[in-house]
């Protein structure tokens, strides 16, 4: 029997037997009643997708890769098992036992499955490229009606396109789907896909579109396009980042696709560094992942984030960019780096009490609110360090806030280098600070969180004031 994305999503909710025998699985966990203290129970509690980018090879021989997977993302992508090298080598060829594992390792977890893809200038064999525009059109078709006809009802979404604009100035990429068959062959790609698996959500996938800049905007211009046709459900943003360069116009960006009617998703998700990194570089890290995070946790039209690879060095990056890596959220030794407790705590995860004082091997300290009628807030300091910290912090409506601010006063040398999510005076003393454009509009009830790094005197502890917070 097939089982349903809401359908996996409930089993969860249950007790899940991680056994899937097509890999020779022998493990089981307890899932109910978990905490939300691993990013699949807080990406699931606020009903968004944490992917994970996986490999057949790992997943079939790794115990550690398979248990990890299962307990820390409810979404997969098959890192290479779908593309067209993998699923059809030759003309008619059809080989799907690599994609059938991971698909099969999927629903055994209760875990949804992205599908990656189907139309690339990349991975595609040479007996493709060689067709004439007759023959490669009637290929595509073929392509895309078997593989999705097989998935039909297991995968939920699909990168149908992939990567078809240029580097060069928003141009098109001339690709030899471009040559041989003129722009169309997406708006075929996207019909194809539509009438092969009506239920599955269908995306256009590329790189370099996180902000708004030429390749976005002609992006854009495609997706109105296939929008009108209505074969074209969301935006993929691959989200292949470098330290300290997540866009500044990242929010706005994903926001003019949701306003088309589209569903935007985070795909390939992985911030690189110079290898090999210190720990100021990993907090860096944790913070453009925590940003990325927020963004998409706080857009409803965001179905989710996906990362692309487990471990760092599961990672593409260092062989494509010889002298960097550590692109990832987990070690080589599967342990977490502060990048997963960022993402963690932006999912909204971690300690579920603010009150609660944490275990002595959790650096982490937080302040009770003040009461106040219109809205509290809450300091958490989340990755300490010798000279300064990250530190996360929640905002509480309650009642129906149009904006909020909040002020302290810090008691010590703690400085604010850097925030995000917040606006306003705070780089001295008293801290002065007020919602951004995108998160001060509240329900009764809701939170919304930001989050700033401090400097701090050598070896003096992070100090957890005491925040006031009123409606704007």
């Amino acid at each position: 029997m097939l089982l349903t994305r809401q359908r996996r999503r409930a089993v969860i909710a249950g007790a899940v037997t991680l056994a899937t025998a097509a890999l020779g699985i022998g493990l089981s966990t307890q899932f109910a009643g978990a905490q939300a203290t691993t990013l699949r129970a807080a990406a699931d509690a606020i009903g968004k997708d944490i992917g994970v980018a996986v490999d057949y090879n790992k997943l079939q021989s790794n115990t550690q890769y398979r248990e990890t997977i299962a307990r820390e993302f409810n979404s997969l992508t098959a890192e290479n098992a779908m593309k067209w090298d993998a699923t059809e080598p030759s003309d008619g060829n059809y080989t799907f036992g690599q994609a059938d594992a991971i698909v099969d390792f999927a629903e055994d977890n209760g875990q949804s499955v992205h599908g990656h893809t189907f139309v690339w200038h990349a991975q595609t064999p040479t007996w493709v490229q060689n067709l004439n525009a007759t023959a490669m059109r009637a290929a595509m078709v073929d392509h895309i009606n078997t593989v999705a006809n097989r998935y039909e009802g297991r995968v939920d979404s699909w990168d149908v396109v992939n990567e078809v604009v240029s580097d060069n100035n928003g141009a098109m990429r001339d690709s030899f789907w471009l040559r041989t068959m003129g722009e169309g062959y997406i708006t075929t790609a996207f019909q194809t896909a539509r009438a092969a698996d009506p239920n599955a959500d269908l995306y256009i996938n590329d790189y370099s579109i996180d902000g708004i800049n030429p390749k976005s905007d002609t992006v854009y211009r495609i997706a109105q396009g296939l929008k009108s046709q209505n074969v074209l459900d969301g935006v993929g943003f691959q989200a292949h980042l470098i330290l300290g360069q997540v866009p500044s116009t990242m929010e706005a960006n994903l926001q003019r696709f949701v306003d088309l009617g589209l569903k935007v998703r985070i795909t390939e998700l992985d911030i690189r560094l110079t290898t090999p990194a210190d720990a100021n570089e990993l907090q860096q890290q944790a913070n453009d992942y925590r940003r990325v995070t927020e963004i998409c946790a706080e857009l409803a039209d965001c179905s989710g984030i996906t990362v692309w690879g487990l471990r760092d060095n599961d990672s593409w990056v260092p062989g494509t960019f010889p002298g960097t890596g550590a692109a990832l959220l987990f070690f080589e030794d599967y342990s977490k780096k502060p990048a997963y407790n960022a993402v963690l705590n932006a999912l909204g995860g971690g300690t579920s009490n603010p009150t609660t004082t944490p275990a002595t091997s959790d650096p982490a300290t937080t302040t009770s609110p003040p009461p106040g009628s219109g809205c509290t807030a809450t300091l958490s300091v989340s990755s300490p360090w010798n000279t300064g910290a990250t530190y996360s912090a929640t905002v509480k409506a309650n009642q129906n806030l149009s904006g909020w601010k909040v002020t302290w006063t810090w008691p010590g040398s703690e400085r604010i280098s850097n925030a995000w999510s917040v606006t306003g005076t705070l780089t001295g003393a008293t801290v002065n600070g007020a919602n951004a454009s995108y998160n001060g509009t509240l329900a009764s009830g809701q939170s919304t969180t930001f989050g700033f790094n401090i400097t701090k005197a050598d070896g003096s502890t992070a100090s957890v004031p005491a925040v006031t917070c009123t409606p704007a």
